[in-house]
């Protein structure tokens, strides 16, 4: 008999994506065919050294690196070509996103990854105007991202070429299908085709769903979850809200203090596939309280 895949566990369990999200302020997504292994950075086609570094580079900037590459069949190629690669800062209120074509990859090294986490102008390519999402597919990590991912990203690149690529780990493969919405950094979970085809056109209209959503990666985990709730308190929908620690901070001048708890969810879950199953929580708004201004 066939074990149960760990998305499948975890949506039975309707366990909560609030406050599931990557922690990331920038994100830069690098066009590399072919396949992916575990650690996709230093196990594809792209040269595992440079790979390495720009893991290297990353590390403690907020900035994270994924590979894409388009949906569908894919040429498990060794033949250099033009890479698309996307530099997305998620800055709450102004967030960007560019793209450019190099003919190499090692290009990405001369970009002051600091400065791309702070929400600075990379300044290697060209804005992009709409809304991008990468969908995760990366088997070796888990198999539920291929046999969830790679057909929603299919069907979805079938209507809308160059806006949805498939990516490596976005970490919780439990909620596959899984999405990350650039340039603004909100994350999905459970998606299907349809829910994603709208949050793709609301995004485009610079409004934020909060259905499924994970949490906008600018913010840890408690964060996001205080931006949710504070979200489906108000119905507020445009991207001004700050999150500083537990409070929650509208650009009108009004602010929440948020209330996040973590609870034992009721049965043991697997992490990802192939783990073994063990007690977990997830974190959830007890309370909001709206502050009022002093003076």
């Amino acid at each position: 008999m066939t074990e149960p895949r760990c998305a499948a566990i975890s949506a039975d369990l309707d366990e909560p994506q609030a406050g599931t999200a990557a922690t990331a302020t920038a994100w830069i997504c690098l066009e590399q065919p072919g396949p992916w292994g575990r650690d996709a950075l230093t196990q594809s086609r792209l040269d595992p050294a440079l790979g390495a570094e720009l893991a290297r580079r990353a590390a403690d900037t907020g900035v994270r690196v994924l590979l894409i590459r388009r949906p569908g069949r894919h040429a498990d190629t060794h033949h250099d070509a033009p890479r698309r690669v996307y530099l997305a800062a998620t800055t709450p209120g102004r967030p960007r996103l560019e793209q450019a074509d190099l003919a190499d990859p090692a290009a990405l090294l001369d970009l002051d990854f600091a400065a791309l986490a702070a929400g600075e102008p990379a300044g290697l390519g060209s804005p992009v105007t709409g809304p991008l999402l990468l969908v995760c597919a990366n088997s070796r990590r888990d198999v539920c991202c291929a046999l969830r991912g790679r057909p929603l990203a299919e069907a979805l690149a079938a209507a809308r070429p160059d806006t949805v690529w498939e990516c490596t780990h976005t970490g919780g493969h439990r909620f596959a299908p899984t999405g990350v919405l650039l340039p603004t950094g909100y994350t999905y979970g459970r998606l299907d085709a349809e829910f994603a085809a709208r949050l793709l056109d609301e995004a485009a209209l610079g409004r934020v769903v909060t259905d499924r959503c994970r949490g906008r990666s600018t913010h840890p985990p408690r964060g996001q979850v205080a931006e949710l709730a504070v979200r489906d308190l108000t119905g507020e929908h445009r991207d001004v809200l700050a999150v500083r620690g537990d409070t929650v901070q509208h650009v009108d001048g009004r602010a929440w203090r948020v209330t996040v708890e973590a609870r034992d969810l009721p049965a043991t879950r697997p992490a990802s596939c192939g783990a073994a199953p063990t007690p977990a929580t997830g974190l959830v708004a007890t309370a909001v309280e709206r502050l009022v201004p002093v003076g």
